[in-house]
């Protein structure tokens, strides 16, 4: 049996402030996918939905939300929550519904209506999460979580304020050619310096808002695919869902007298950059077969992280790496072609799906102005909160 699946449709409710709950935006990404499937809703044999804690009890069994909206059927369904990395881990879900056998195609589907400025611990007291206790304990917010960071990539690499405003320029200037993008307004990196400071080297513009979204995706087997007159598909070759390694220790007693531990060596390399490589070991590709990343530019210091973590540079060569114009369109390996965070904002549940939808379009050379030359391979990362991977590699 193959390991890959056919991306059959993609579809997205385009990112903003609207106002509106987040099933509809979901909704109407769902049917947009189908449209472009040429599949109608009673031919899914499944639904995947995407968590979002922000929506009640509803959010919670998202599968079963869009189901009911899109009308009750008979199909299987299944919730999925893991914060960021939840639309990784539908695909990944629905991947293996699809490769086992159980369903021929299968609907994916996530979708958000984010509070006004940053997010929140949602669920009341949960003192065993490491998340609430960093907001709660430590009064430390996303942004702040951001601007230590970057301020570590400047005493480490040598990175600057001005580097860092670069890379809203150019996701900016990417954003503005995608009609799906909140902010589709080109940015200087003079209207960045000027920003307020949110977090110290960071500032407003340097940060991804919070928004309003829906993404989905229809995933077939390799045969339904063809049955369906789609002789060659884009397909999802590898999803990496991995979770961090720890240094291990060993209990040795070899008598009740004495005690000793033995410490098992450290990782080779951080959890991150463990996503992109199990991604890379099972697409049977490395950095240098890629035509394009989507990256998850929480914060502009971010994205020069992942340039490393993908193996695009070197360590400390992120800065460099921009500054050559590698990473903007036209470069050897645009990264964010769709705008990324900075100009779509973050709408938690379907940011990774949206991803995938990007990667779709730019190898199916469907996507306009911000076309990549040549697309072939594509690859995705974010990583969600306690210990979740996110990364899709996509082939055309």
């Amino acid at each position: 049996m193959t390991g890959e699946v056919a991306v059959l449709g993609a579809g997205m409710h385009p990112w903003g402030k609207w106002g509106r709950g987040f099933v509809e935006y979901g909704v109407a990404a769902a049917r947009a996918a189908l449209a472009d499937a040429g599949l109608e809703w009673r031919d899914i044999g499944s639904v995947v939905g995407a968590d979002t804690v922000r929506g009640g009890y509803p959010g919670y069994v998202s599968g079963a939300t869009f189901a009911k909206a899109l009308g009750w059927q008979g199909a299987r369904v299944t919730s999925v929550y893991a914060a960021c990395a939840s639309g990784a881990q539908a695909v990944d879900t629905a991947r293996a519904q699809i490769m086992s056998g159980l369903a021929d195609v299968v609907l994916v589907v996530g979708a958000d209506a984010a509070p006004k400025g940053f997010f929140r611990p949602a669920g009341g007291e949960r003192s065993d999460d490491p998340d609430w206790l960093r907001f709660r304990v430590l009064g430390a917010t996303n942004p702040t979580y951001f601007g230590l960071y970057a301020r570590r990539r400047m005493a480490v690499h040598g990175d600057t304020p001005q580097d860092f405003a670069q890379v809203k320029v150019k996701n900016a200037a990417m954003g503005a050619l995608n009609p799906n993008a909140r902010y589709r307004a080109p940015v200087s990196a003079e209207e960045v310096a000027a920003s307020p400071v949110v977090a110290d080297p960071l500032r407003l513009l340097d940060i991804c808002a919070t928004s309003d979204g829906g993404a989905a995706l229809v995933l077939s087997s390799m045969d339904f695919a063809r049955r369906h007159g789609a002789a060659r598909p884009v397909r999802i070759r590898a999803v990496s869902t991995v979770t961090p390694r720890f240094p291990n220790t060993v209990l040795d007693l070899p008598d009740i007298a004495t005690d000793s531990w033995a410490a098992v060596a450290p990782p080779d390399g951080t959890f991150r950059t463990s996503i992109a490589r199990a991604a890379y070991e099972e697409a049977g590709i490395g950095p240098e077969d890629l035509s394009l990343a989507e990256v998850y530019d929480l914060s502009t210091a971010l994205e020069l992280q992942w340039y490393e973590d993908l193996g695009l540079c070197g360590e400390g060569e992120g800065a460099k790496l921009l500054r050559e114009g590698a990473t903007s369109l036209g470069g050897r390996i645009p990264v964010n072609a769709s705008g990324g965070l900075a100009s779509f904002g973050e709408a938690v549940p379907a940011q990774a799906i949206a991803q995938v939808c990007e990667l779709t379009w730019q190898l199916r050379e469907q996507a306009g102005d911000r076309q990549i030359a040549g697309a072939r391979v594509g690859i995705t990362a974010n990583q969600g909160l306690f210990g979740h991977g996110s990364s899709v590699v996509a082939v055309r």
